[in-house]
């Protein structure tokens, strides 16, 4: 069942849905329009939602606009203005210390041509971007689930992602998770429908975003996989789009080593800067473990509530069934996140895109009567939007 999903669009998890197309002329051109509707409303509500709860958590004397240009992407900004270091940057006492090279470069350089073009201000160009990106990242995420289940789970799933998540918040920053997941959700769908080369350049492009981008290199290589199991072909398309798919990163990294001379210069500015490194989930289970010890402070405790509530789910859409190469996708991002030495409270961010974990949710949703589905996704989505503006208005660290 899961090889026939590569080329035909019936489900290929859970019981039989039929899943409605349209139909030819008009009644199809309805249909996608009502669809295309409902996309552009969960994203406005969204968006709506959770900045008239950021700007009511406001302290006096903040702004809204200087909250979502904030850490991560007031960095963005810079490299969008003034470029890339040459070389790296040590602290007062010679210690070795991170700096922009961190960071991947697509989201900051589309910022760059937008601002040049259109002699905005930067910060503002790289919110709106982030939201354009979001927008498409909904098109995408709900074109896929639409083919996989049908349009209520592709509601509920694009409305948990925007709106409920408790971090949904970062969609909206200037911050490069919007582009990433609009590009690895587009991969995917287009490899779901055996466009094999636009899969892989929109690969190559996420592997420019972000370096999560293994998870959606892993993706496409099973998808293909898969495609040749089906018919018995390796097909130079799938061949192209799978190499395509996983040079971005590589290409990023090897141009850091060439800029400075030293070809892990990228590990090495992510350890000094951030504590950056793969600890086969050392640090996750060491926070795990004096969480559930001391109970200390809400944060702390409701991530590591949250993170194993994601890995839950995670298992379960591995139990029910999915799509094989989103399968891989979002448990690939999950393991990166948490097998790797970053800040705990940034975990939930990393995670936005991930998308595999909501996706038995929306299932259940999507199953569920409308008033229901309604009243769950309205309350949490007022509980993620609460979440993320606290995060951005009282919790002292960088997400």
């Amino acid at each position: 069942m899961a090889d026939q999903s590569l080329t035909d669009d019936r489900p290929t998890a859970g019981p039989p849905v039929p899943v409605p197309r349209g139909g030819p002329g008009e009644a199809g051109e309805r249909a996608g329009r009502q669809r295309a509707t409902a996309v552009v409303g969960v994203y406005a509500a969204s968006v709506v939602v959770h900045l008239v709860v950021l700007t009511a958590m406001l302290p006096p004397g903040w702004s809204l606009r200087d909250r979502l240009l904030s850490w991560d992407a007031a960095l963005y900004v810079d490299i969008a203005t003034d470029g890339y270091p040459t070389g790296f940057h040590y602290r007062d006492d010679g210690e070795l210390t991170g700096n922009n090279l961190a960071f991947f470069p697509l989201f900051p350089l589309l910022v760059r041509a937008v601002h040049r073009l259109t002699g905005l201000d930067a910060g503002g160009v790289a919110i709106a971007l982030a939201h354009l990106c979001l927008l498409g990242a909904l098109f995408a995420v709900h074109g896929l689930l639409y083919r996989l289940y049908d349009e209520r789970t592709a509601l509920a799933g694009i409305a948990l992602l925007a709106g409920a998540q408790p971090m949904a918040i970062t969609f909206q920053m200037a911050y490069s998770e919007s582009l990433f997941l609009a590009l690895a959700a587009a991969a995917l769908l287009a490899a779901h429908r055996e466009a094999w080369l636009t899969a892989g350049f929109l690969g190559l492009l996420t592997g420019l975003t972000r370096p999560a981008a293994f998870a959606l290199a892993v993706a496409l290589a099973v998808a293909a996989v898969l495609a040749v199991r089906a018919d018995g072909r390796l097909g130079r398309r799938r061949v192209a789009g799978v190499v395509l798919a996983c040079s971005g990163t590589p290409l990023y990294l090897l141009w850091v080593g060439e800029r400075l001379g030293q070809l892990d210069a990228w590990f090495v500015i992510q350890e000094a800067g951030w504590g950056t490194r793969w600890d086969n989930g050392a640090a996750f289970f060491s926070f795990l473990t004096e969480t559930a010890g001391r109970a200390e402070g809400w944060v702390p405790v409701s991530t590591a509530v949250l993170l194993v509530g994601a890995v839950c789910l995670t298992v379960l859409a591995w139990r029910r069934g999915t799509w094989p190469p989103l399968l891989v996708y979002g448990t690939v991002m999950v393991v990166l996140t948490l097998a790797q030495s970053n800040y705990y409270h940034s975990k939930l961010r990393l995670l936005v895109p991930a998308v595999i974990f909501l996706v038995p949710v929306a299932v259940v949703l999507g199953r569920a009567r409308t008033r229901t589905a309604v009243a769950v996704l309205a309350v949490a989505t007022l509980v993620g939007s609460w979440y993320g503006a606290h995060m951005l208005t009282v919790w002292r660290y960088a997400i």
